[in-house]
């Protein structure tokens, strides 16, 4: 099981992931008190680790501003929370040339809610319930991001997983902590994804982030 790191601002910020080794960092481009400038985000990528992938977090950005962050080396990843469908991510891949980005795509807990009680709720784990897309569906990302909300810090019913199955490898966010990270395991998710759970006052906590990525590496799943 993976794990990402996110909101990541400061040479501090750096260096706790560098030292916890967790799979992937986040920067967040989008309005945000955690944002950062490409700028920072190059001087942040400069300092992290070889191994440790940089995730980009965007709404709505212009695709040229995804694509340049990526040919520069400043990020690995994008992960998009807005409205991007199948044919922005598609201009995106093409954007990015014969090395096409990594795409996330968010999907928040309000469309799980709906497919759940469109296949029958928690009751109903029949064969047709599919997670294939949300609607426009966006065939060319590569993982799905599961989570509440943008940056809400709050879990969601995570029992809405059990009515349906997943068709990419997705990451579980939203409220994920210290408190709650063995039951995030236990959903197996392809990786978790943490922010604020991994932060003491609004600032990005050594200890916590030694802590969940230990918790994820001793508790990994099959």
């Amino acid at each position: 099981m993976m794990i990402k790191i996110c909101g990541l601002s400061r040479e501090q910020d750096i260096d706790y992931v560098n030292e916890a080794r967790p799979d992937y960092c986040g920067f967040v481009f989008a309005a945000s008190k955690r944002q950062v400038s490409p700028a920072q985000a190059e001087g942040l990528k400069r300092r992290l680790a070889e191994g440790i992938a940089a995730v980009g977090v965007f709404v709505n950005a212009p695709i040229e501003n995804i694509a340049a962050l990526y040919r520069d080396g400043v990020i690995n990843i994008a992960q998009l929370h807005g409205d991007e469908d199948e044919a922005y991510i598609a201009r995106l891949k093409e954007a990015t040339g014969n090395t096409p980005i990594p795409i996330i795509k968010v999907i928040k807990s309000s469309s799980l809610n709906t497919l759940s009680r469109r296949h029958g709720g928690h009751g109903d784990h029949g064969e047709n319930s599919n997670l294939k897309t949300p609607c426009p569906p966006c065939l060319r990302e590569n993982y799905y991001l599961l989570d509440s909300g943008a940056g809400s810090g709050r879990a969601f019913d995570w029992d809405l997983l059990n009515s349906l199955t997943i068709d990419k490898p997705w990451f579980l966010a939203g409220g994920i902590n210290l408190n709650n990270i063995e039951q995030a395991i236990a959903v197996n998710p392809f990786g978790i994804d943490v922010s604020s759970g991994a932060e003491t006052d609004g600032i990005k906590d050594r200890a916590k982030i030694l802590q969940l990525v230990a918790a994820v590496r001793k508790g990994k799943t099959v």
